[in-house]
């Protein structure tokens, strides 16, 4: 499950009433292709936040992996640059590279199939079975959404013995498809940077990139596939020779499996390859994965109705034959209760519901799913008796435990309509109003608690339902035993949809339910066993985007006049910007004073170019040695490794015509180095001294053949972080400072400082630019307490409405489920019997904690 934050001006704001205006010709606009992608990107990749953002790393590893089930690729690497750049690397064929002739004269002007490929919408490789016999991608649109959607991009092509390159700016080529130098091997490597002007996050995630990579290579046993963060120095390797059986028992490393082999059916039909993984638990939910040449179709589709169909009527069939269904028949959902299941099919024409591919539409896939899946499980039951008699008493006991949970909801009915609303409970501070896109539902953590917001709220919308102690745990408890806790039903009650095959959102009596609990270890207990309980038996309500925790301040901020509340470190840190800077006076120690917006605008070169510089230095180049490369107030953009030697170059034309040169020098075209690293390896190699002793002269030819090779090795390293130090670099040029004032000075004595910034009768000395920001922010604080603030619990009820209740101020972050499976396992691995599975969770997560109670 994901929380979205809301924008709280914009959290009750009504639709501005259409403008009036002419419509005619001169209205309509016809849009390029790259021009309604960046103009209507949620429809190409969904949205334009962090999982929009990562979608353009999995449309570039889907043609990797479309590689692999075409029998051309075994390995897979991502990679996650210092500067936040990715590249996906295959060993594939490699994308062509010639003139495409139709293409070509379609548009007028040769075009290269590789420029066709990434910046031609509707062509590509996949709209026969030709050069791919099923594949993920079906529209031709895939591997464009990065080119179109990044800052810049740039295509390496491994194929027919050379190294070839394009490169792209905002969707557009910025050179021709040109021949680098020689190279081994065949495969295709993506770079790109996703682009600021349509994403606002631009720092990729490697634990979400972790998670889908992991499924790619589950769903392709014997792909090897690398992931690497060089911001942080993390890496793992996926491979699995056993495929979805192994993602099935990883499924299940948090549950007891009711029988301990993996049931696993694989059969090709009709063109349709079919593999399914399945094992039962003791646990009460159903986690059914379905996926279609490796799309994940959340919402199922044929294959996973086929699979279901089969799956029923299969058991059901051998629990009747073997008489062991006496006074009651297990439906469907009494079979799949504590069933993990992996439903992966390859067809060669996939139907989609949509462009997101959410739902698979072929018919034809059912009865073959059906067919298989039955033939197979009936042999395996009818071979594996103990087992199969587990599954129908599991099924069984389910079927039990839904007619106590329905005699359960009965007589909930029966005392005066209690899960229809008829009858609220008593500690229930309800509202006034009975419009119910109004009306707000608070969970709040203990009558103290309660108090505090009932004396808070805005009596006319918010209803306020104090929670005693924590609610029992949904996860580990079957529907009866959840209905029986005192505090559940009375949320049942209060909110008034019904759980489970009974509820409808159009008996709810609130528009939003938010839990509203402290931060510190109780709360987040309390608040994830109530998300458990959503999740489990009122899934409608997070389906519908009506569940949502209230989010407090991080911090208060007192001054001498008012007390206030800011919402994160971004805006903490602007604000003590805005005050450092309202009376600061700057003096650089040449005369000059600055202050106001001249000081302003210096600020802000500062602290856009500050993280191009930390990720310059990630890679280990200092400020200091580039300085000392700089070339016309510029420093290289370019660092180029030729046998021995290293080169700095400061364009891409300086850049082709320094490998020219060196070709046209050696006689012979050069040989592209795999990496860096072997680049760099090549480069401090020492010499041979030229003894020919022990029949060493035989293998003379041999060592001068290696030694011309490792001259003609090349490397370039396309640092794109000083493109915009260079920017930057204009701009303090502007203002009166160069590079060397980035640079802290070396000092020997009890001199001055270098610089001074004042504030009032305060002096702050800083011994270089870059310490400029830090001394603002510093300078604004003075005369400030400012309290990290730990939660709802410390505030009494004019904080609280001021903060978390008023609509004008609060934030409220929303509950939404996108990917079911994904939260399923997080729930097993934290509200779950084992606790190896949680301690691992724990370790690898420990560093990402924001807030810890201690």
């Amino acid at each position: 499950m994901a929380e979205e934050q809301l924008d709280p001006s914009a959290e009750n704001a009504s639709p501005d009433p259409v403008a009036g205006g002419e419509y005619g010709a001169d209205q309509m606009k016809h849009l390029s292709d790259l021009e309604h992608m960046r103009a209507r990107t949620g429809m190409y990749i969904g949205n334009t936040d962090l999982k929009g953002m990562h979608h353009l790393v999995y449309e570039a590893v889907d043609n990797a992996i479309d590689e692999a089930m075409a029998g051309y690729a075994k390995e897979v690497q991502v990679v996650i640059h210092v500067d936040g750049s990715v590249s996906v690397i295959d060993d594939g064929r490699g994308i062509p590279v010639e003139i495409h002739p139709a293409l070509s004269k379609e548009l007028g002007r040769e075009v290269s199939t590789l420029e066709g490929v990434m910046t031609v919408l509707k062509f590509g490789g996949k709209f026969d079975k030709q050069a791919y016999k099923t594949s993920g991608g079906l529209h031709g649109i895939g591997v464009k959404t990065v080119t179109f959607l990044s800052e810049w991009c740039s295509a390496e092509v491994r194929r027919d013995g050379h190294l070839y390159q394009q490169e792209y700016t905002r969707g557009k080529p910025t050179t021709e498809v040109r021949r680098i130098g020689a190279a081994g091997g065949t495969g295709t490597k993506i770079t790109f940077m996703p682009d600021p002007e349509v994403f606002h996050n631009l720092k990729f995630d490697y634990n979400i990139l972790y998670n889908r990579l992991q499924q790619l290579a589950f769903l392709n046993r014997g792909v090897k596939i690398n992931l690497t963060d060089e911001r942080s120095n993390e890496q793992e390797t996926f491979v699995y020779q056993r495929g979805i059986v192994e993602y099935v028992e990883f499924l299940n490393r948090a549950s007891d499996a009711l029988h301990p082999e993996v049931i696993f059916i694989a059969r090709e039909q009709d063109h349709v390859e079919v593999e399914v993984a399945l094992q039962y638990t003791n646990e009460y939910t159903e986690n059914v994965q379905t996926f279609v040449n490796n799309i994940n179709t959340v919402e199922g589709g044929t294959h996973l109705v086929g699979f279901r169909t089969a799956l029923t009527r299969t058991i059901n069939s051998y629990g009747k034959k073997a008489e062991m269904y006496k006074d009651i028949t297990p439906s469907g959902e009494d079979i799949r209760e504590g069933l993990t299941a992996v439903i992966s099919v390859r067809v060669p024409e996939p139907k989609f519901e949509s462009q997101t591919k959410i739902k698979l539409n072929n018919t034809e896939v059912e009865g073959i799913v059906n067919g298989v899946v039955g033939e197979i499980l009936a042999k395996f039951l009818e071979e594996s008796p103990k087992v199969a008699k587990l599954i129908v008493q599991k099924g069984i006991i389910a079927a039990e435990a839904r007619e106590a949970a329905r005699k359960a909801k009965q007589l909930l009915r029966d005392r005066k309509g209690v899960l229809s609303g008829g009858s609220l409970p008593g500690k229930l501070r309800d509202c006034t109003s009975r419009v119910v896109e109004r009306c707000e539902l608070y969970l709040v953590e203990g009558d103290s608690a309660g108090g505090s917001a009932e004396g808070g709220r805005l009596r006319e919308f918010q209803a306020i339902l104090p929670l005693r102690g924590k609610i029992i745990n949904a996860y580990k408890s079957r529907e009866d035993k959840v209905l029986a806790n005192e505090e559940v039903r009375s949320m049942i009650a209060a909110i008034g949809t019904g759980i489970g095959d009974d509820a409808d959102l159009g008996r709810r009596r609130y528009n939003k339910i938010v839990i509203m609990t402290d931060a510190d270890i109780d709360g987040s207990h309390i608040r994830t066993l109530l998300l458990t309980f959503f999740y489990r038996q009122m899934y409608h309500l997070i389906a519908g985007g009506h569940v949502y925790v209230a989010q407090p301040p991080l911090f208060r901020v007192k001054n001498k006049r008012q007390t206030y509340y800011v919402q994160t470190n971004e805006e903490m840190k602007t604000q003590l910007l805005d005050l450092g800077l309202g009376e600061g006076v700057f003096e650089p120690g040449d005369g000059r004073q600055i202050s106001g917006a001249e000081m302003r605008k210096l600020c802000v070169t500062l602290a856009a170019v500050e993280e191009s510089l930390v990720t310059l230095e990630r890679r280990g180049i200092s400020l200091r040695a580039m300085a000392a490369k700089m070339q016309n107030g510029k420093m290289p953009i370019y660092h180029v490794y030729l046998g021995k030697q290293e080169h700095w170059i400061f364009s891409r034309p300086e850049l082709d015509a320094f490998v020219a040169a060196q070709e046209a020098l050696l006689g012979k075209e050069l040989l592209v180095a795999e990496n860096e690293a072997a680049a760099a390896a090549n480069a401090n190699a020492p010499a041979g001294n030229g003894a020919e002793t022990n029949g060493a002269a035989a293998g003379k030819k041999e060592d001068e053949a290696d030694a011309a090779k490792g001259a003609s090795l090349l490397h370039i390293v396309d640092l794109h972080e000083v493109r915009p130090i260079n920017a930057a670099l204009a701009e303090l040029s502007a203002a009166g400072f160069d590079v060397q004032a980035l640079i802290p000075q070396e000092r020997t004595g009890r001199e001055e400082p270098r610089y001074l910034l004042r504030r009032g009768e305060q002096e702050t000395g800083i011994e270089d630019l870059r310490g400029l920001l830090g001394a603002v922010r510093a300078a604004g604080e003075k005369g400030l307490t400012i309290t990290r603030f730990k939660g709802l619990g410390e505030m009494n009820a004019e904080e609280l409405r001021e903060t978390t209740l008023d609509p004008a101020n609060r934030t409220l972050l929303k509950v939404s489920m996108e990917d079911a499976g994904a939260a399923d396992l997080l729930f097993r691995v934290l509200m779950g019997d084992k606790v190896e599975p949680r301690r691992e969770f724990i370790e690898k997560h420990a560093l990402e904690v924001r807030n810890l109670d201690v």
